[in-house]
């Protein structure tokens, strides 16, 4: 056999068995949504090995610059990211086809090589769509070329890793998807589930209405026979000691009165009769009034106004019931001479926060959380509704309640409003 014919038939070989190799190597990796790194080091890896070079690349580029995401060699810890701009990584991206450089060191047009490398093979990472992602990259010490069928080897691999980067992005993109979808559907089922239990609220409401309302009638009708009774006899002559069962006796039914009247109010639904009010002047007008109730007398109220014209869409008569009752229950938790502060402020975009601030004892916090519900009283002589009417008529109009209280500060009511928006007072003029 001559020796063209020895070296014809190794060269076959060395190809067959490279073949193999590659298959193996191709046969062995397996990918999973979470092990990109691995998957693309063994491409490297094999890259390396197959081709017989000292070092392989697998590069993502984006925006100008190129990161690496595995490397046949350890490159030390941190990211890896250089500019594309002058590199043969970045000629391979311009072209969008594989670069081969015998001796990229008397070859400088195509791109610097890295310090102690000569030749070079660049394949680009092409997507399903045709895009080029990135590259494969393989750097040798000395110079030499690279065949096609190497070329061709490369390429193959190449395109393992293209197809693992393009799945991987997809993969995070539709996990970031059902995320954004399950954290809207529990934004729609949160809502749902408000708007049913305000519904079941209103239709409850709505029933104790109709049964308050009748009963109220029903009390009420003798209730005011027995008033008139009561004060029939006041014209009599009496001695002292009646008079003081008689006088004990019409108290308790004008307070019995009173209560019929509140648990009217607090069951009937809440219709509102709305305009637009200037809450600084709201205030201002409303201050007059309540200075002269019998529980403001000797206290001071330090109203606050807000830095700027704030206008909300309220009912003017049931917000000064809502007012009236905070204040004339922060009088009563302090002492003569006790300052009450009065507060406007801009909480939050689109709201404005109304505080009353009293000091005096804290309220414990196993009696904070009851005081808005019905007929809940610290007062001996209370009936329990006015906080309870007092929030129904805040939330009627779309607002928050809330007390807050502690030894430093004292009690703070809060009544948040929305506010009225600039564009939408103009569009109502």
């Amino acid at each position: 056999m001559s020796k063209a014919s020895v070296k014809t038939s190794l060269l076959q070989k060395q190809l067959w068995q490279r073949e193999r190799r590659a298959i193996a190597l191709l046969s062995c990796l397996n990918y999973r949504s979470g092990e990109l790194c691995n998957y693309l080091h063994s491409i490297a890896c094999g890259v390396s090995e197959l081709l017989e070079v000292h070092w392989s690349v697998v590069t993502l580029c984006q925006k100008g610059f190129e990161t690496v995401l595995a490397s046949s060699i350890d490159m030390g810890e941190g990211e890896h990211v250089y500019s594309l701009h002058g590199s043969l990584v970045g000629t391979v991206i311009e072209i969008g086809r594989p670069l081969a450089v015998a001796n990229a060191v008397k070859n400088p047009q195509y791109g610097e090589i890295p310090q102690g490398y000569y030749a070079y093979l660049g394949i680009p990472l092409r997507t399903a769509e045709g895009k080029v992602i990135g590259t494969v990259c393989s750097f040798y010490r000395e110079p030499r070329e690279f065949t096609p069928e190497e070329i061709q080897v490369a390429e193959v691999f190449a395109e393992r890793a293209a197809t693992a980067i393009d799945n991987y992005h997809l993969y995070q993109q539709q996990c970031e998807f059902n995320q954004i979808l399950e954290s809207e559907v529990e934004k729609r089922t949160a809502e749902l589930r408000t708007a049913q239990a305000k519904l079941v609220e209103q239709e409850r409401l709505a029933a104790i209405g109709e049964f308050a309302a009748m009963i109220v009638h029903e009390i009420r009708n003798p209730l005011t026979t027995m008033i008139m009774g009561l004060k029939y006899f006041k014209k009599t002559i009496l001695n002292e000691a009646a008079k003081e069962r008689l006088s004990l006796a019409l108290s308790e039914a004008s307070r019995l009165e009173n209560l019929l009247s509140e648990i009217l109010l607090y069951a009937k639904p809440q219709v509102l009769h709305l305009g637009e009010l200037d809450v600084n002047e709201f205030i201002h007008e409303l201050l007059k009034s309540i200075g002269d109730m019998p529980e403001a007398l000797s206290r001071k109220i330090d109203f606050i106004p807000g830095s700027s014209t704030v206008k909300i869409l309220g009912d003017k008569d049931k917000l000064k019931q809502v007012f009236i009752n905070i204040i004339r229950n922060a009088c009563e938790a302090v002492s003569p001479g006790d300052v009450i502060r009065w507060e406007v402020k801009n909480s939050s975009p689109g709201k404005v926060g109304i505080n009353v601030c009293n000091g005096g004892e804290p309220i414990p916090p196993e009696i904070l959380s009851k005081l808005t519900q019905p007929f809940f009283s610290t007062k001996s002589g209370g009936t329990g509704l006015g906080l309870a009417i007092t929030k129904r008529i805040v939330n009627a109009h779309g607002g928050e309640f809330s007390i807050h209280s502690d030894a430093p500060s004292g009690t703070t009511v809060t009544v948040q409003l929305p506010v009225v928006m600039p564009q939408n007072l103009m569009h109502r003029c």
